[in-house]
């Protein structure tokens, strides 16, 4: 039963703190409420009288009225006149007024506190208590010759005795008798000044003290002297008061708001009256609302108002929204007056009984121009049905009309709203849903507008000059893009039961036009993708999914869509499903804990529930939290009485802290409370009851105290046969005051009785027990007291033998304690250990293990020779037990008691030690802000863990919840680690190692804040301007008007003047010369002072040597560029582009020029006369240069001028000049580079790939699976000015693969390829072969190479000779026809061919009948052609006829069947030659002339087949070569073609077209 007793203690020190700053006034009101209700109806009428004498009009406020100049001179001199007697009317009348109303706030207080004091709860007298401040003293300030009075009220017992001091001296009243007085009345200690001095402003101090402690109490009194007395008056002094601002007001506050409550629905009003110095009705006091440490605003749901004495907060409509911790902030001369207190807003009266409470806290997240996530917290349920689910409704701004969102009651506290319009206006409200009905609505959230935050982000404002803003979209930035990018990043971003939210990145680029999303979905594996939005067109990057199976994996993508067409798909997101919210809340856990799934489940219960007394209507409450707080909203606490099965809920709002203080609860009744966690799945299970608690106030008033918990821990340091030295572990929780005293009882291991140790306390945590006897087994228990009284006792020691030690190794260190603990380190300190064996202790090793575990691991190899270690690398979350072993010369001693476990954890909003420079007084300091703080608490200072005491060195000073370590004179000596404790808190403490460089680097900046100077922007430098001048100009951050500065060159100062203006800008901190003319006597320093206010600077520019050589040579070179402007020159000299077709322009730009102004270009010195003459009135000039090659390189020259001069430009195309001209070149071609191509030749296969232009100066490669190509007879790689080709000859297996071309312009490198394999090198390699087999039948058939004339005339009785050259191989067939047949050798006409070589016909003796067309065929087996001759014969006497080329005769075609001899025509024998498969029996048509011809022979043609006798081919033309003529086929004989024609070629197999240029 003790153990259990003792367990409410937990966190006591920690929760006293947190409920006496929340709910100060209500504690002190509580305990005594039913006494202080005959007080208050008491006071009431003397609060009246106060209250009505306070609203008498003891002083009128002036009216001062705005005065011009001339009135406010004559006013001046009107009061100067009378200004001693003014200003002492006014000094008494204010007097009269402030010592009035500070007299009635003092009495009233003075009463009220007297009262309080005789209705309080009396400390027994055997209760031992230290002197306390009730009421502190407060800062005054009043004028000169008027008295003030210092009052405070001091508890303690025995009743302390008060002494007064003055800047540290005692306050002797018989010094200066009449001048001070000191009274003590019902507890009310007062020091009565009579007439202030100027030199009685000093800090004042009451020093109470009784035999048990100190206490001190400090203000400041300050005494100002009136304007006049000893000054000089002026007249705006006089109207100070109107000049009043709120925070200057001295505010008393009186009655405060309680805690309170309401109900949904109603109207409350929290009030506090407050007294205010002066109470001017212009000017109320500046007054703050908070609710939860929020500020609030005026709205039609938070009404505020001040004035008449009181400060009110009404909430008109009141909502579960509303409860909370509301806190009143006032501003007041000396800081802020504060009050706190509680509101419940408890539920309404359900619609249909049984119906759970409404949801309360709707907001809108994640909003879009699709969805909005509408969340929300769930309603306490603590009779009523389980929520089973919850409905979200939407109206339009706008409108009276709610809509239901969802059909389903969703289970989580969470829902996307979807089906929105864009740029509309929404409020939404949720009820929840049991089995027993539906719930009240929640209150409306605030108004979102559907759009799309992404948007807002594709908007950039860029500032110019601080005043223009400049808005750009992402759209202006972004090239023309037609087809958008596909999104990336596809993954859920909330998975849930009932949907998924899908989220992606937008496309990069995505395109100007409007952009919209499809979304598809397949169960993960099978590829059967199916779109989701058909019929909603999604503009926002996030949408959410609904209608999945349940047990089935999903797998997302995502295109993005404009009006040019759709994009690839995204990437297929993971496999995703549905998570189970209905599970088992158990299973679920398991199950997320041994995954790395995110918690998505109703959190686990909170840990053991702890409460105990605190007023006597409250109950102080705390809890353990949950291990997994991700998510976690807050808590809510039930209640109910002992032997009642009815539970009440005691918040109606989810609580976020660990402890809570229950109201309004019955004095004497025993309750007991149970705890549920809340987050957006819903409540947790209810925690563990907690033990029984009756309500009753605890022990003291300003502050709740109680017993100190039992001690625990209890070992032995050291024996030596007759005494034992014990140390044992503090209480855990102090009750709520220092724990200061121990008492230690013994007892024999064999008997039952208890002995006292000790009569008077033991103060520290280790005793030497004495007198005992040797060898005997003993027991020891220890009990904490603090001024509460004494604590349980802890549980009996093991049984100890007392026996001596005289091992040689020392004993074991004590006293573990851990400081600074982080999520990954920690500091362990100890104590040495009291027994140190046979030598003296040289060091410790630290051991540590995880909780539970027995396996112990050594931290440190080598021993550490001082008492704390920083341990590293631990698990955050993890708990550790830690051991301390001594070690001395003979060996390691005992290990310690195993340390209290440690959470490896930070506490919540942890903040480290802060070093850094007092930017006002330049004082190096270490500062900490602790993250929590109780009243009892103090802030402990250490260097190297070691305590600092007073040391001259440095100075602590606390304010709130931070303290200042500030360095007196900091040096090297003060280098060191310093560490800072909060007593009285969960472990709030830091560290900060002061190094050296850190050191002298906040020495250098307190030097910088004690010895200001002047900062600069830049410091001082130079600038050439246009005309040659020269510009000196330094410019710093921020300058005043009554800035001073000189201007010193060469140690001489310098003042505007002739040839320097000096001058400076105070808005921009400019301050600059310019000097007019910059010559070789400018040479040397030049220095710039500055002096403003108490900042000084000065910066210097050395201008001598190569740099003043430089500055110089550019001074004279922007004189003469200035000379030169004056007449025709060039903007912009001569530079280069390449246009889209690959011309290469020279340009220029020229400047005031006129009509007469000529234009000239050069290259090297020959005139360039371009075909379009130069407009010079353009302003642009251009020289273009096409087909660039390397013969185009050269200096070129363009020449301008006129009557006012000359000017000129010159351009090197050479070298590097030249490489960048080709890279241009190279950069176009290469973009416009064609894919390529395959083309089929006799010697070969080449590859071709046209563009723009091609010169072989461009850097392009070509490559043969990965490797360069070198031109060689294989392979020749070459171009023209409009392709760049590669030529393989002969090509075999080892030609196969993958070609490239690369173009490289100096930046990229642009590449195409062709794949020369399988069925692509297959075909083209056949058609190779063809293309080589028909070039070689070019090549070798039957021509006539020379030797026939087209036409002859020749005169009747002459000897015509026809002689030619034929070739071919192998040696050709060679026939001659006239006019179509054939001609037969004989002795009129002898036909020869000799040497397969020369052929020729002679005709002896010519007669007019040998005229006609003659042709002769030359044919092998490769073919042939035709050439034909014309011949003319006269006789003698007769003009010589005009030679006419022979025309062909049209050849009839080939009979299908034998044609039979027309009858007028002379069947004549005709033998033709035989062809090789000819059938015999064919019938072959007669000839028109009746001569036997033989016409050439076929390679292949049948014997038995007929030829019909064609007619004479043209000269030069070729006969059709026959290739496999079928044997049965008649083959008639061709007509002879045009002279020189070939014979066509017969149809090919494949050829390779050559594809149009892109």
């Amino acid at each position: 039963m003790a153990s259990k007793v003792t367990s409410w203690f937990k966190k006591k020190g920690k929760a006293v703190s947190q409920v006496n700053t929340d709910y100060a006034y209500h504690h002190s009101s509580c305990v005594c409420a039913k006494q202080q209700t005959a007080v208050r109806q008491s006071s009431c009428i003397s609060e009246s009288q106060a209250t009505a004498a306070m609203a008498e009009q003891g002083y009128t406020i002036p009216a001062f009225r705005q005065r011009s100049a001339e009135d406010g001179t004559e006013e001046y001199q009107r009061v100067s006149t009378n200004v001693e007697k003014g200003l002492t009317v006014i000094q008494e009348e204010l007097h009269r007024m402030r010592m009035a109303t500070k007299t009635q706030v003092e009495s009233l207080n003075l009463q009220r506190e007297v009262k309080e004091m005789m209705y309080k709860k009396v400390i027994p007298s055997e209760t031992p208590k230290m002197p306390d401040f009730l009421v502190a003293l407060r800062p005054h300030t009043v004028w000169e010759k008027t008295p003030v009075k210092l009052f405070c009220t001091v508890e303690g017992n025995p009743r302390p005795v008060v002494k007064w001091y003055k800047g540290g001296a005692p306050v002797d009243p018989l010094s200066a008798p009449g001048k001070y007085k000191i009274e003590n009345k019902y507890g009310v200690h007062s020091l009565i000044i009579s007439r202030c001095a100027v030199s009685d402003t000093a800090e004042y101090s009451a020093v109470a003290s009784n035999p048990h402690g100190t206490a001190t109490s400090k203000a400041s009194v300050t005494v100002k002297r009136a304007a006049g007395t000893g000054e000089s008056c002026q007249l705006n002094l006089v109207p100070h008061l109107t000049e009043i601002h709120a925070s200057k007001l001295e505010v008393s506050l009186l009655d405060r708001f309680s805690v309170s409550f309401g109900t949904e629905g109603s109207c409350i009003s929290l009030v506090c009256s407050m007294v205010v110095v002066p109470d001017l009705p212009n000017v109320p006091p500046l007054v703050q609302w908070y609710r939860d440490d929020k500020l609030l605003k005026p709205s039609a749901l938070a009404e505020m108002s001040v004035g008449g004495g009181s400060a009110r907060l009404t909430l008109p409509q009141l909502a579960k929204d509303d409860e909370g911790l509301y806190t009143l902030r006032i501003f007041t001369k000396d800081g802020t007056a504060e009050h706190s207190a509680y509101l419940f807003v408890s539920d309404a009266a359900a619609p249909v009984s049984g119906a759970p409470g409404a949801p309360m806290s709707v907001k809108a997240y994640d909003i879009n121009s699709d969805y909005v996530l509408v969340a929300w917290k769930a309603p306490n349920t603590v009779n009523e049905a389980a929520i089973s689910g919850y409905f979200v409704d939407r109206r339009e701004s706008g409108s009276d009309a709610w809509v239901q969102c969802n059909d389903a009651p969703v289970k989580i506290c969470k829902y996307p709203v979807h089906g929105l319009k864009v740029g509309n206006s929404y409020h939404f409200r949720v009820r929840a849903v049991n089995s027993s009905g539906v719930s009240r609505p929640s209150r409306k959230s605030d108004k979102v507008t559907a759009l799309d935050a992404a948007e807002s982000e594709r908007l950039q404002v860029i500032k110019i000059e601080g005043r223009y803003d400049i808005l750009i979209h992402d759209d202006d930035l972004e090239g023309y893009v037609t087809i958008p990018g596909q999104p990336t990043e596809v993954h859920a971003s909330e998975v849930f039961k009932s949907y998924i939210v899908l989220s992606w990145t937008p496309p990069r680029p995505r395109g100007r036009v409007p952009l919209s999303y499809v979304i598809e979905k397949c169960i993960a594996g099978t590829g059967a993708w199916q779109r989701i939005n058909t019929a909603v067109k999604l503009h926002s990057p996030r949408y959410p999914v609904f209608d999945l199976q349940d047990g089935q994996k999903y797998q997302f993508r995502v295109f993005s869509v404009n009006l040019y067409g759709c994009s690839e798909p995204s990437f297929s997101s993971e496999p995703v499903q549905r998570q189970d919210e209905d599970a088992n809340s158990n299973t679920r856990w398991k199950s997320i804990l041994a995954s790395s799934l995110p918690v998505q489940a109703c959190p686990r219960p909170p840990g053991q529930v702890v409460a105990t007394r605190n007023s006597k209507s409250s109950v102080f409450v705390q809890w353990e939290s949950p291990k997994h707080l991700k998510n976690l909203m807050g808590y809510y606490i039930d209640g109910r009485i002992v032997g009642s099965k009815e539970w009440f809920p005691c918040n109606h709002k989810p609580f976020k802290h660990c402890r809570f203080v229950v109201h309004a609860l019955i004095s004497g009744e025993s309750y007991t409370f149970r705890v549920q966690a809340v987050n957006v799945f819903g409540l947790s299970e209810e925690s563990q009851e907690s033990t029984v608690i009756a309500v009753e106030p605890a022990l003291g008033k300003a502050v709740d105290y109680a017993t100190p918990s039992s001690a625990s821990g209890i070992s032995m340091l050291s024996c030596d046969g007759s005494s034992m030295t014990l140390v044992w572990k503090s209480p855990k929780h102090c009750g709520g005051s220092k724990v200061n005293a121990y008492y230690i009882d013994k007892r024999n291991a064999d008997t039952l009785v208890w002995k006292e140790v000790n009569v008077a306390a033991v103060k520290e945590r280790i005793c030497t027990v004495d007198g005992l006897t040797e060898g005997v087994f003993y027991e020891f228990k220890v009990q904490a007291g603090n001024m509460a009284g004494v604590g349980v006792p802890s549980a009996p020691s093991s049984p100890m033998k007392c026996e001596a030690w005289t091992m040689e190794q020392p004993g074991p260190a004590y006293d573990m304690s851990f400081s600074e603990v982080r999520g990954q380190s920690l500091v362990v300190l100890w104590k040495a250990p009291v027994y140190i064996g046979a030598s003296a202790v040289s060091g410790y090793l630290v051991e540590m293990a995880k909780k539970g575990s027995s396996e112990f691991v050594t931290l440190n190899e080598e021993a550490v020779c001082h008492r704390y270690l920083q341990v590293s690398g631990l698990q955050e979350g993890e708990t550790y037990v830690f051991r301390v072993r001594s070690v001395n010369a003979n060996g390691v001693g005992k290990p310690s008691q195993l340390s209290e476990p440690v959470c490896a954890k930070a506490l919540p909003g942890t903040q480290e030690i802060v070093a850094s420079v007092d930017e006002e007084t330049g004082d190096v300091f270490l500062s900490l802000e602790a993250c929590e703080i109780s009243e009892t608490s103090k802030f402990v200072w250490s260097k190297n863990y070691k305590a600092i005491g007073d040391c001259p060195r440095v100075a602590i000073s606390n304010k709130g919840r931070t303290s200042r370590l500030t360095f007196s004179n900091p040096d090297k000596d003060d280098l060191g680690r310093y560490s800072a404790v909060v007593t009285d808190t969960d472990g709030v403490s830091s560290s900060h190692t002061l190094t050296e460089d850190a050191l002298n680097t906040m020495l250098e900046l307190s030097y910088a804040i004690r010895h200001p100077i002047v900062p600069l922007k830049h410091g001082l430098d130079y600038e050439i301007l246009e005309k040659g001048q020269v510009r000196f100009s330094l410019q710093a951050v921020k300058l005043s008007p009554s800035v001073s500065y000189r201007v010193i060159v060469n140690d001489k100062e310098v003042t505007s003047g002739e040839g320097i203006k000096i001058s400076h800008d105070v808005a921009t901190g400019m301050i600059q010369m310019t000097v007019d003319h910059f010559t070789r006597a400018s040479e040397g320093t030049y220095v710039v002072q500055i002096h403003d206010g108490k900042a000084k600077n000065q910066s210097s520019l050395v201008l001598v040597g190569d740099v003043f050589k430089a500055a110089l040579k550019e001074a004279e070179f922007q004189r003469k560029e200035h000379i030169r402007k004056q007449g025709p020159h060039f903007s912009e000299y001569l530079s280069f582009s390449v246009t889209e077709d690959c011309t290469v322009l020279l340009t220029c730009q020229v400047a005031n020029v006129k009509k007469e102004t000529t234009f000239h270009w050069y290259k090297e010195d020959d005139e360039i006369v371009p075909e379009t003459p130069p407009n010079v009135l353009s302003g642009a000039c251009a020289l273009a240069i096409p087909l660039f090659s390397r013969k185009d390189q050269g200096v070129y020259k363009a020449v301008l001028g006129d009557d006012r001069g000359k000017d000129s430009s010159s351009f090197d195309i050479s070298g590097q000049v030249f490489d960048d001209i080709i890279n241009a070149l190279a950069q176009n071609a290469g973009a416009s580079a064609s894919e390529l191509v395959l083309q089929c030749t006799p010697e070969g296969i080449r590859l071709q790939c046209y563009m723009n232009y091609y010169t072989e100066e461009m850097k392009t490669s070509w490559k043969h699976k990965e490797s360069k190509i070198a031109s060689s007879e294989k392979m020749r790689i070459g171009g023209t000015a409009e392709m760049a080709w590669m030529q393989i000859y002969d090509p075999s297996d080892k030609e196969k693969g993958k070609y490239s071309i690369e173009i490289s312009d100096g930046v990229q490198t642009h590449s195409r390829t062709f794949d020369l394999s399988g069925q692509a090198y297959t075909d083209a390699y056949e058609e190779y072969l063809r293309l080589k087999s028909a070039a070689f039948a070019e090549k070798n058939r039957g021509r006539v190479v020379g030797g026939l004339p087209d036409v002859v005339t020749i005169m009747e009785e002459k000897s015509l000779s026809l002689t030619c050259t034929v070739w071919g191989e192998p040696a050709p067939e060679v026939s001659w026809f006239k006019n179509e047949q054939e001609v037969a050798s004989n002795e009129h006409t002898r036909v020869t061919f000799e040497g397969g070589k020369f052929a020729s016909m002679v005709i002896n003796k010519v007669t007019p009948d040998d005229s006609g067309k003659y042709s002769i065929n030359v044919r092998n087996k490769y073919g042939g052609e035709f050439v034909e001759i014309t011949v003319s014969v006269y006789r003698l006497g007769e003009k010589i006829p005009e030679p006419k080329l022979g025309q062909p005769k049209t050849p009839a075609p080939p009979p299908a069947t034998p044609t039979p001899t027309p009858k007028s025509q002379t069947p004549v024998s005709m033998k033709s030659p035989t062809p090789a498969s000819t059938p015999a029996s064919t019938p072959i048509p007669k000839s028109q002339t009746p001569v036997s011809m033989k016409s050439p022979t076929p390679a292949s043609t049948p014997a038995s087949t007929p030829i019909p006798k064609s007619p004479t081919p043209s000269r030069g033309v070729k006969s059709p070569t026959p290739a496999n003529t079928p044997a049965s086929t008649p083959v008639p004989k061709s007509p002879t073609p045009s002279r020189s024609v070939k014979s066509p070629t017969p149809p090919r197999s494949m050829k390779s077209p050559t594809p149009p240029r892109k």
